[in-house]
């Protein structure tokens, strides 16, 4: 298994746009953030996924948790079961083994660990059992993950709320139109996966086609390679690039722009001959949230074609954690029927 976390090899057939967030992360002039808001609109509406620098995660805390990652995922199968899901409940979070997760509806070519915000035994939405809400599940054997991942959902939620500022600038709303509403109390989820090569004469995925649920995910990967974006020319690679993170939006915010900014299907295969690490984090609304559609952007004309999976995404009303709910229930059906009831 590689270790080299993000930091490995560029790859020339780079087809996804890099945009430079430091002026939002750093609340630069308002040219220059108005600048990348621009950027920023063009990815959303020409490929729904780009790469983002100057986000402002130190490299050496993804080059950490990429090697005490690789550690937990080296230990035999019963040592990391001491942490499976069914042990954390109601909370969703814990380790699962290789097809467990099912994808459209197929098992998975990965194993990895779910992780979400760190709350108390004695925190209300504990105490009140509120899905997906709880403590983390982490392994005895690799002590320090437990910090590092800590550590890191502060980083990437900050790096997420900036990007939410440069989407909400893009759609002609005050930069803090997400972070002082639906994201004020975001619902914060990280995943950290796996994928054992997939064998080059087999039709395996280590996660097939799908869009993601929420507002943006903010991707770190290692030197692998082998994760595919639809684009209008068909499905295109987006390799790892030094030092950034891939960003893509999700349903809810194609729902919430009335599918004027896309979330677009994407899928992982690795044919790199060893293991592949990645580091998903999802910045969405807050469980409770109700989430409106956003001013004037909602009543925007489609432009006629279907999404992948014939869904009308704007055909939902209640809270964020409703909709989550129905969707996570979907990859892991056993589990959701025993810990959600």
């Amino acid at each position: 298994m590689r270790q080299d976390g993000f930091m490995g090899r560029a790859d020339a057939s780079v087809t996804l746009p890099v945009i430079d967030i430091g002026p939002l992360v750093g609340g630069g002039p308002v040219a220059a953030m108005a600048a990348v808001a621009g950027q920023i609109q063009a990815a959303c509406r020409e490929r729904g996924f780009f790469y983002v620098t100057g986000h402002d995660v130190r490299p050496g805390l993804i080059t950490d948790l990429t090697d005490a990652s690789a550690e937990f995922f080296a230990l035999p199968l019963p040592d990391k079961l001491e942490i499976a899901m069914e042990r954390g409940g109601r909370a969703w979070r814990g380790y699962f083994p290789v097809g467990d997760e099912l994808t459209s509806g197929r098992p998975d070519l990965k194993e990895g660990l779910y992780f979400g915000a760190e709350l108390r035994d004695d925190d209300p939405r504990v105490l009140a059992g509120l899905p997906l809400h709880g403590r983390n599940l982490f392994p005895r054997q690799v002590p320090r993950l437990r910090t590092l991942v800590l550590t890191y959902l502060d980083a990437l939620t900050s790096a997420g709320q900036a990007v939410l500022a440069g989407i909400a600038l893009s759609l002609g709303l005050d930069a803090s139109y997400f972070a002082t509403g639906c994201t004020a109390d975001p619902t914060i989820l990280f995943r950290i996966f796996h994928y054992p090569p997939s064998p080059p004469d087999e039709d395996s995925w280590g996660v097939g086609e799908h869009t993601d649920y929420g507002l943006v995910t903010l991707l770190a990967q290692d030197d692998s390679g082998g994760l595919q974006v639809v684009s209008p020319d068909g499905w295109v690679d987006a390799p790892p690039i030094p030092g950034t993170l891939v960003c893509n939006i999700g349903d809810m915010l194609d729902r919430l722009t009335g599918g004027w900014y896309k979330s677009t299907p994407h899928r992982v295969r690795n044919l790199s001959g060893h293991g592949r690490l990645s580091f998903p984090f999802f910045l969405d609304p807050g469980f409770a949230a109700e989430v409106p559609p956003l001013p004037d952007r909602a009543a925007a004309s489609e432009d006629g074609s279907r999404r992948w999976d014939g869904q009308d995404l704007r055909a939902f009303a209640g809270t964020y954690g409703d909709y989550l709910l129905a969707k996570v229930s979907k990859v892991f059906p056993q589990l959701s029927r025993d810990a959600l009831g």
